[in-house]
Formats: C-alpha cells, structure tokens, sequence
C-alpha cells in the first residue's frame, strides 16, 4: 500500500512513502501523517492511495495524526483546483483548509480533571469533619470539576483524593469543550411571516435543493434556471434576505444536510451567530451552530473544527476560510454581501471565496446563494447572462421605506463656513434633531487616525513612512506617527524634524475618525458616544459589547469605518452621515467607482429600518460623480449599465478576466530589470492565446511597501484556466536572483 503525500514545505510536488501493516486501516485520502524527509520528520496529508509507485526503495510512514481523515476527498478536489487555478503549491492550499490548530501534532483537546461520587460502600469509611463536608457537596452534584469542588469546598486536591482512596469518588480526566458563545443567552426565534417576494425567492431556492424544477425566475435566468443551483439573491437593504436564508437552511437540516454562510467581515459574526442560534437553539431543527473566523482563541478553532467534523455541527458560519468546513453532507452554501472585497485572500493561496463557493456547490451537487444589495459586476454580469439564477427583492421588508439621500455640496459649504468644516450646516441641524428625538445617528469615516499627514508650512516637509511610499497618519491619543501598510510608528515631532528647518508651526492635515470623534465631543457635548474603528477594538469581545450598547440605547452617535457600513439592523437609526464620500473615488484602480456605490448604498442602508423613514447625508466634493447620483436615487441597474459601458471600452472585467504580476524586492534596478525579463518570459503566449493582453512592466500604485520595491504587469484575457496552466509552468521554470520574488494573483480585486 503506498500513500502520495503533500509535505507542508511548498516544493511543488508530491512524495511516495509506504504504508506500514500497522497503519493500514487508518490512511486513507485526507489522513494527516509524519514522515521522514532527508534527516528530518515533517507534516503532510495523504492526497492519493494506490498499489504501486514508479519509485523504488520508498521510505515508510511514521505515524497517523488525529486518527480519522481531516481533509474530505471533496474537499482534497478543492484544493487541487485552488492550486492549479490560483497558481500555488498544493500544499500552500491544503494549510488553508486545515486551521492551524487541526494541523498540528499534538492533540489540541482540552483535558480537564472530575471528580465524580461512586455508590456508598457497604460501610461508610470514618470521615474526618472537612472530608465529610466535601462529599456532601459532591453527593449533592453526584459530578464536578476539581477546580470548582475545591472551591466549593474551601478545601486542597489532597483531601480530594483522600476520599478517592477511601473508594467515595473517582478522579477522571475528561475532554472540555471550549464555545466561545458558552456565556451568551439567547432566546428562542421562530419563522417570520414572508412578503410575497421573499417567499417566490425561497421557493425557487426550495425546488432546487429538492432537485424539483424551480419555480417562477428572473427572464434572464430562464434558460439555465432547471439546471443551475446558483442563485443571485439581489435585495434592497432590509428586505429581509436573512430571514431567506434562515428558512432555506431549515428545509436543509429537514433533509438531512447541513449548511455553511459565509460573512464578509469578522466584526459582522457575532450579530450573525445570535440570529442563526436563536433559530435554530429549541425545536425539532435544534443543531450546534459552529463558528470560524480568526478572533478565536487557537482552542475555540481547533474545538468548533472538530464539532462539525463530527457531524455534531450542521451549520457553521465565519469569514472566507469557513468555506472549507467539512460539512458532509452539504446541502446549502450561502455567501452574504457577496461583493465584499475581503472574501478574496491576500496572501497565498489567493482564493476568492465566492468564487470557491460556487466550485464546491458544484462538485458536491449544492444550492449555493450569493446575497447583496449591491452585487458586484462580475456576479451580476453571470446572472445576466443565465449562470446564475437572478431573484429579486427590490422592497423592504414590513413595507418599510428607503432613506431618503441627500447629496452636500462641500465645496459650498466650504465658502459658506470659510473654511474646511467637518460638518455641513445641514447635517449638524439633523443630528442635534436626532438628539431632541432620542433617535440614533451613524457618521460613516472610513479613514482611521485623527490626521492624514504631518506637513510643515515652512519647508514643505512631510513625515513618509521609511517603508512603504506613503505618508504618515498621526493618531492623537497615542501621541503618535503610524503607518497603515507596514506597522511602523514613531513619536509625533513637536517640531519640524529637518535639521535645517526645525519649525514648531507643523500642521496636521487631513481627516480620520479619532478627529472625527473629537468634533462631535465638541459640538454634541451631551451625546452619548461611541467610536468604532481598528484602533478602539482590541479586545475579541469589544465589537459585542459597543453593539449590545448600541441596541439598549445606550449610544446616541456610533462613529467608525466600514465595518459599521454593512449588515446591522437598529430600528431606532433614523440618521446616517457620510462624512467624506470621494475617500475611495479617485484611487488608481478600475472598480473605484463600483466601490464607491456600493459602499454609500450598505452605509445608507442603515438608516430607517424602523417604524420611521431615515434620512442620508452624503457630503462630496464630486457631488455629480456617476456613483454617488446614482447610489443616492438607490438605483442599481443604471449605475452598473454605465459601469459596464466603461469596462467594456477598456476590456476590463467581467468581460475579461485578469492575472496581476508583481515582482518585489529591496534593489530597485533588480526589481525593474526582472520585471522586464518575465514580461519577455510571457510574450510568446501572446501567440498562443489571441486574446492576451500584457500590460506593463510599471511600478505598482504602491511602489514601496514593507521596504519591498514593487513592479507589476497586468494580463488580461477570457480564458482565464488556459493561463493558470501557463503561469504555473512559468513560475516552476523561472530562475529568480536571490531577494526577488514573483507573485501571481489570479482575479485580484486590489490593484495595489
């Protein structure tokens, strides 16, 4: 018997070792293993078991880990398309699958010890008076934790054991289970009367987890509706996609399958995980609902894995790594705010977990939903053309009414208030009616810090990162210089910092949320405040605890970035204040107006989700701006039409796909001159491929981050699996000098 094994060194390759008799019944595909390579003991997964192998004298397995397979064959096929697609190792892809607590060797259980009482002996023992009141506290409980019945008992672990002795009790050790929502109370929810939009959604997504032809659908998505389970779910804010999804999963659990929601951001799983525990806590459907993201603790993984590994768990919800989940068998996948940018991973392997989604939906023949109210061109274009299922629902839930949005013209209020003011006239009269009301506001910022940069009048000095090409930010309570690509930081100067200036008149410049707060202190002295950012969030419990108070009323104005933008449902927000639309307009990437849209349509979005009709601010500099006129009149369809105009002129997704190239490292002319040598490398795919298009070599947006210099080239073609094979050919074969490095991003969504 010989097993083929990914090592966890990325080599690129696989390796043949022999199965002992011993082990026989334990390796199987997805089995983790130790092995020997060179003079060392390493790692790795079992990707294929077979009778024979090419190559001679094979060494010999050393040992199992964990027992049963980790990695599902369904999921093993996963990986091997990650790897092939996004151009990475295969065993770079298989870290990605297992959490780093699974993967190790040492059994991550927590062990605890009990004390558990026995039946009474024939003759009781003769007890002496501290003795006799322990048992009686355990006679009580009949079975306690150690810890908890020494303190009980205001006694030692040696009087507890004297009992033992005494044949009154047993001291045993036993697995404990760490739930990171062990403290939390929730109650109970039961299904909610749907409109009649939201239930056609939900019975064409019901026909086709039933394998049934699916009910009434979108015209676009006619032809393919009886054999595609993807289904675009396009809902205004509020309209009660939740509660789709919720019903969705029941008729899931019903048929015996569990179910894996995808959340964008970390911050949004808490709100999330209440309302999927509520639904399904009691009842006839009662399941564990496991949670992955990267706020747990490394044994809050490690245990939430092995619940649904198990099969104890049958839904489990996290950020972009939870669409790995071992969930078998799968019925329903569902990624909300599909748009969001950070399902796609920076780092190796660069997945994107939407697009993940709909390849595992298909290998193990599941529903898959794609939920937003803003989806992005790219998932909008397929259902356009029948890929996917398009349902649609373009009201609130319970009748509730859009906001209504206004658009200020700050380069008015700029020569009505002489100066350069936070606030315009008419946001601060709605705010202060907020406050008279006892309504909620939300201030949208999505910049960080207190000031964007530190400038000197005197000589034109401004404090640049010594890393990365940008400018420093200053954070005020830290007294502070940060950079946001990097990490580095410094004192803030009291004076200019060139030694021939030395000026004490420096000025910061520019607008964060720390300085955003501080206005509102000012001009609002008795709001009740709270600021949502990366930098007042440091505690995993800090996001709960600031919504909790959110929700009771406790806060009147909630200031912060994006992660406040999306997926929060207050009734009494009636007021939501963009402070600073065109932040992400004029960066130098193609989708700067699509995010731009989408991030005003989710912050607006927040507003009025009550009994009251809310009310929008958006103050620009670029009032006329495409995507803030037509988010401003909630108009999805127009913008996108005039978006895909735009794109269609540049051949830039989705009607092309894109490979982005960068090469890095710390010699400038290294970098430059590589980079010339791999745009030769990849030339002669231009004839192989009639509609490659190579862009560059040029420096990055960013030219320098983390003292890396950068260089890209941008490719673009509609073949996109035909370049994955070609690019990973190139990177195998490619001799790179010693400090450079060339990376491959396939689909990237960040052009930085």
């Amino acid at each position: 018997m010989i097993a083929r094994v990914a090592l966890e060194i990325a080599l690129r390759r696989e390796f043949d070792y022999l199965v002992p008799d011993e082990l026989r019944e334990l390796v199987a595909e997805g089995t983790r293993v130790k092995v020997p390579f060179g003079h060392r003991k390493v790692l790795g997964v079992v990707t294929a078991v077979r009778d024979d192998s090419p190559h001679t004298n094979l060494k010999a397995i050393d040992k199992v880990i964990g027992g049963k397979s980790l990695v599902t064959p369904r999921v093993l096929e996963l990986a091997r398309w990650i790897a092939d697609y996004y151009c990475c190792p295969l065993e770079t892809a298989l870290k990605s699958v297992l959490p780093e607590s699974v993967r190790r060797e040492k059994d991550g259980w927590k062990k605890q010890l009990f004390a558990r009482a026995l039946p009474l002996p024939a003759e009781m023992p003769k007890l002496t008076k501290k003795q006799q009141y322990v048992w009686n506290i355990l006679e009580e409980w009949r079975e306690l934790p150690m810890q908890e019945l020494i303190r009980l008992g205001e006694t030692t672990a040696d009087t507890i054991r004297r009992l033992e002795d005494k044949g009154l009790l047993l001291i045993s050790s036993q697995t404990m289970e760490r739930d990171p929502y062990a403290n939390e109370h929730i109650l109970p929810t039961t299904p909610l009367v749907m409109n009649d939009e939201q239930a056609k959604a939900l019975d064409t997504i019901l026909a086709a987890l039933g394998d049934a032809r699916p009910a009434a659908v979108a015209p676009s998505a006619k032809a393919t509706a009886s054999s595609s389970k993807v289904f675009l779910l396009h809902g205004v804010t509020g309209s009660g996609k939740t509660e789709v999804y919720l019903q969705a999963i029941a008729r899931c659990l019903e048929q015996g399958k569990g179910a894996i929601v995808l959340v964008p951001e970390i911050s949004l799983t808490p709100q999330t995980v209440e309302r999927f525990k509520a639904r399904f806590s009691s009842g006839p459907l009662r399941t564990l609902v496991a949670v992955l993201h990267s706020h747990l603790s490394a044994g809050e993984k490690h245990d939430e894995w092995h619940k649904i590994r198990q099969g104890r768990a049958k839904i489990v919800i996290g950020a972009r790594s939870a669409i790995f989940a071992p969930i078998e068998p799968l019925g329903l996948i569902i990624v909300d705010e599909e748009h969001e940018h950070s399902y796609k991973q920076e780092e190796a392997p660069r997945y994107h977990a939407r697009d993940v989604a709909v390849l595992r939906g298909r290998k193990e023949d599941a529903v898959v939903v794609l939920g937003s109210a803003t989806p992005s061109l790219e998932t909008y274009f397929n259902a356009k053309k029948g890929k996917y299922v398009l349902l649609e629902l373009p009201h609130r839930a319970d009748n509730a009414k859009m906001p209504i949005v206004r658009v200020v013209d700050m380069r008015q209020e700029m020569r009505r208030q002489k100066g350069s003011p936070i606030f315009s006239v008419q946001l601060r009269e709605a705010i202060l009616q907020r406050l008279e009301r006892k309504e909620q506001t939300i201030l949208f910022l999505n910049r960080r810090g207190y000031a964007t940069s530190l400038q000197c009048p005197a000589c034109g000095f401004v404090a640049q990162c010594p890393n990365c090409s940008v400018a420093l930010t200053y954070h005020r309570k830290e007294q502070k210089l940060k950079c946001h690509i990097c990490g580095f930081d410094s004192p803030a100067p009291t004076k200019c910092p060139e030694p021939k200036c030395g000026s004490r008149e420096i000025r910061y410049s520019g607008l964060g949320t720390e300085k955003l707060e501080d206005a509102i202190m000012q001009g609002f002295p008795h709001a009740k405040l709270a600021r949502m950012d990366s930098d007042t969030l440091k505690k995993k419990e800090d996001y709960r605890r600031i919504l909790t108070d959110f929700r009771l009323g406790k806060i009147d104005i909630l200031v912060g970035t994006q992660m406040i933008a999306k997926g929060l449902h207050f009734p009494n927000v009636t007021l939501v204040g963009i402070i600073y639309a065109d932040l992400s307009l004029h960066l130098p990437d193609f989708r700067a107006g699509e995010r731009t849209f989408q991030l005003l349509t989710q912050v607006s979005g927040r507003a009025g989700r009550g009994d009251i009709e809310g009310e929008v601010f958006v103050q620009s500099f670029t009032p006329f701006h495409p995507a803030i006129q037509y988010a401003r009149r909630h108009d999805f369809l127009g913008f996108y039409e005039q978006e895909l105009e735009f794109r269609a002129q540049l051949k830039y997704p989705p009607l092309t796909r894109i490979a982005l190239l960068t090469i890095k490292g710390r010699n400038e002319d290294k970098v430059a001159f590589l980079a010339e040598h791999v745009r030769k490398e990849l030339e002669p795919m231009l004839k192989e491929m009639e509609d490659l298009v190579i862009a560059g070599p040029a420096p990055a947006p960013l030219a320098r981050a983390e003292t890396f210099y950068r260089h890209q080239l941008m490719l673009r073609t509609r073949h996109m699996s035909s370049l994955s094979k070609r690019l990973n050919e190139l990177l195998k074969h490619l001799k790179l000098p010693e400090g450079i490095t060339v990376t491959v991003d396939i689909d990237p969504v960040n052009l930085f």
